[in-house]
């Protein structure tokens, strides 16, 4: 991954669903991130479609990713497939909402 990409990646942690006390990429809403020149495209979903925070969150990643040295524009494209599901949240956010470990042998 280069340097961009993980200056991106970390600001994207310090955005939050509101509702959730998880970053947005430990929650796995974040689907894709490239930087092309000097171009950041975020692909990511919400929770659900009705989120009250529909407008605010995608605000809120452009806003970050727009701090990183060599991006001057972010687009944030909202997807809803795949569907986002608990099963998406990372082991670190997990572990922050007190669930248990995703058991690979279920799927």
């Amino acid at each position: 991954m280069s340097t961009t990409l993980d200056a991106v990646y970390d600001q994207l942690r310090q955005v939050f669903d509101p509702e959730i006390p998880v970053n947005i990429v430990d929650l796995g809403l974040v689907y894709d991130v490239a930087v092309e020149g000097d171009t950041c495209k975020v692909t990511m979903t919400l929770t659900s479609q009705s989120c009250p925070e529909a407008k605010t969150i995608p605000d809120m990643v452009k806003r970050r990713a727009n701090t990183v040295d060599g991006v001057s524009g972010t687009e944030v494209e909202i997807v809803w497939e795949p569907q986002w599901g608990p099963h998406c949240i990372t082991a670190q956010g997990r572990q922050i909402l007190g669930l248990p470990e995703e058991d690979d042998d279920d799927e």
